[in-house]
């Protein structure tokens, strides 16, 4: 099999030659290692390791607006947006990490009454189009990568799950929703309407092989009373909408799921990934596949554990798959994004034995 036929193997449940496996690199990697892997892309190291990786297009849409307008300027290590519609403005500042290589909110937009109606009427204004020449480049780089990766495309996040973390902040998100439901309910239906449009258009033209929803779902976060108010069903449309464009539709839930497996079952997508095994998330590939027996699982594994020698990590997820019924829908990934304390010769050494180990099929 190619990467991209056991990738598709494992999101239909069907049976594979061999376990795929994906250690997730994100830009912090290589910057973390030792020559020459330091000076190595990516792309370079997944295929130094043998892995089987997952890639990424963009999406093909664009939004328009008539009364409001975002602007965003980079300062130093700051991003500052601004979100301006008639009557105010409310600002999104996110800090850049250099060792992480990442960007993370120390400001929200959200803060009081005000700014929920400015953020409805920014929202409501936004109408959103197919981009033919984000499309024309998305269909490029997905001829370029072929049959050497799986592609992905992200539609968004679902309204709640977006609040909590980019719009309000996870404190004062609770207590505006406990304050000010009703408003904070009509932002979230005019966001939930964008979401569901551009989920129409992505999964109509897009050339990846599935659609996600970068959700980042924990009941460290949001409480399944919660989640099933509002993520549930809003994550159910764009399920439903892929279902009907032929998309396999995948949820990126990197927190701990245990309380909620009952709940995703119930929904029409093909794969739960970032699916975290204890102690960083709670939830077991046996969790999974008894709770979820439909879903493929990517995952399996967490951070932690990938700090340990290859032979611990290996014993791990030996034990991981023992009690599993079968090993379809399996695809096993440093879950979130591997820590770079961990060697590119030790993944090498766990992705070999992953190659070698008998598949259940």
């Amino acid at each position: 099999m190619t990467t991209k036929e056991r990738w598709l193997a494992a999101l239909k449940l069907e049976p594979v030659d061999r376990l795929p496996f994906w250690p997730k690199l994100d830009a912090a990697y290589p910057r973390a290692q030792e020559p020459p892997f330091r000076e190595m892309g990516n792309g370079a190291l997944h295929a130094w390791i043998g892995a089987d990786p997952h890639d990424w297009t963009g999406p093909c849409i664009k939004e328009l607006r008539r009364h409001t307008s975002v602007q965003s300027i980079s300062d130093h290590n700051l991003r500052i947006t601004t979100f301006n519609a008639p009557g105010g403005s409310a600002r999104l500042v996110l800090r850049f990490d250099e060792a992480s290589q990442s960007a993370h909110p120390i400001e929200f937009p959200a803060k009081s009454l005000e700014d929920i109606k400015l953020l409805t009427a920014f929202h409501e204004d936004c109408s959103v189009e197919l981009d033919p020449d984000a499309l024309e480049e998305a269909r490029e780089q997905a001829g370029r990568i072929g049959q050497s990766a799986i592609i992905g495309v992200g539609i968004g996040i679902s309204p709640l799950m977006d609040w909590v973390q980019y719009l309000a902040g996870i404190e004062n998100a609770h207590v505006l929703l406990a304050d000010h439901r009703g408003e904070v309910e009509a932002l979230f239906d005019v966001m939930h309407r964008l979401l569901v449009r551009k989920a129409e258009i992505i999964c109509e033209t897009t050339p990846a092989d599935m659609v996600y929803m970068i959700e980042n779902t924990s009941t460290t976060l949001i409480s399944p009373q919660q989640f099933r108010r509002y993520c549930l069903r809003h994550i159910g449309e764009y399920a439903r909408t892929a279902q009907r464009a032929g998309r396999p539709m995948v949820l990126h839930m990197c927190g701990k799921l245990k309380r909620l497996l009952s709940d995703l079952a119930t929904l029409p997508v093909a794969a739960f990934e970032a699916f975290t095994s204890p102690t960083v998330g709670d939830t077991t590939l046996l969790d999974g596949r008894i709770g979820c027996a439909d879903k493929c699982l990517i995952g399996g594994t967490n951070a932690a554990l990938w700090i340990r020698p290859a032979n611990t990590i290996i014993a791990q997820i030996e034990r991981d798959l023992a009690p599993l019924p079968h090993h379809r829908g399996i695809v096993l990934t440093s879950a979130g994004v591997m820590p770079p304390l961990c060697q590119p010769e030790t993944i090498r050494q766990v992705c070999d034995w992953v190659k070698s180990h008998p598949v259940r099929n």
